[in-house]
């Protein structure tokens, strides 16, 4: 497919078809960064962040492990944003794993009203530090019909976003089909959030290793994948990228991410996707392992590598 784009230089139809323009411009820097630790605090992180020489960071903004609320430090998320601010780093908020949209107040664990007081947590937290929202996986039915799943999802959505009047958005992630089918498309993602109240305040966060793990995108095929986004609108809301290769076959469901170019997806796949102009000015996050002298700096210099 040719690179043909419209007068606004993003995208044209030709007899019915989607063209995606590629980036023109190999001077355009990626905004490049990874997963870090908030140990030392929210304005460490930034600080540790700009110091490897990144442009975006990802963090988790309490325990990754539970939904435990969180007395945020206000000065210290201060300090994060101002820093952020200043250096033009670009950061993003990952809420903790056990939490599932989907769930109801009415089965076992955890219900509907924990999870919607942890991401208002989370949000809080998120605003706080000046980030551009948080990452929140699509949401796991278990033992829930899937007509119940998705309504809990969107249930789940309104009740945390009623109130909320900040700038940091819900980014839904779309996932790798391990736990079940659900949130491994484009059109369910969209479908939720246009049936929220809120859409305004919804965007997405798109992981390579779970869409390729998922059989959502097939790196041999990526046109597929950029020409279904048009036509659904979801690169309109795309805000985040969870930039990992996979360590498994494609399709085989299974979440595992490796290195960038060591892994099934392979350097040339990931490039020919992010390079097309809807991940453009987008963070990119790697969750990848850290490389033998325990940064991500090499994978960093590689993917700035497909811009010279």
């Amino acid at each position: 497919m040719s690179a043909a784009a419209g007068p606004s230089g993003r995208k044209s139809s030709r007899d019915g078809k989607y063209f995606i323009a590629r980036i023109a411009s190999m001077s355009t820097k990626p905004v490049i960064g990874a997963h870090v630790s908030i140990k030392g605090g929210y304005a460490q992180a930034a600080k540790s962040a700009w110091k490897a020489g990144a442009g975006c960071f990802q963090y988790f903004p309490k325990n990754p492990r539970s939904l435990q609320l969180k007395q945020a430090d206000i000065r210290d998320a201060g300090e994060c944003a101002g820093f952020c601010r200043e250096h033009g780093l670009v950061s993003i908020a990952h809420t903790p794993y056990p939490t599932n949209m989907a769930v109801s107040d009415t089965g076992p664990g955890p219900g509907r009203s924990v999870m919607t007081a942890s991401l208002r947590n989370d949000l809080d937290i998120a605003e706080a530090c000046g980030s551009v929202g948080i990452v929140v996986h699509f949401g796991h039915f278990q033992n829930i019909m899937p007509l119940q799943g998705y309504q809990n999802i969107i249930q789940c959505m309104n009740e945390t976003l009623e109130s909320w009047h900040g700038s940091a958005k819900l980014l839904i992630e779309n996932q790798a089909g391990n736990g079940g089918f659900e949130g491994t498309t484009l059109e369910e993602l969209i479908k939720v959030r246009e049936l929220s109240k809120y859409p305004e305040k919804i965007g997405f966060c798109f992981d390579t290793c779970h869409a390729f793990a998922s059989g959502l995108w097939n790196p041999e095929r990526s046109d597929e994948l950029l020409e279904k986004g048009i036509m659904l609108g979801y690169w309109d809301h795309l805000a985040a990228v969870h930039l990992n290769d996979s360590k498994y076959p494609f399709g085989n469901k299974k979440d595992r991410h490796a290195r960038i170019g060591k892994g099934l997806i392979g350097q040339k796949g990931l490039k020919d996707l992010l390079l097309s102009e809807p991940f453009c000015g987008k963070p990119w996050v790697l969750e990848t392992e850290k490389g033998e002298d325990g940064t991500h700096q090499d994978e960093m210099d590689t993917v700035r590598s497909w811009f010279e």
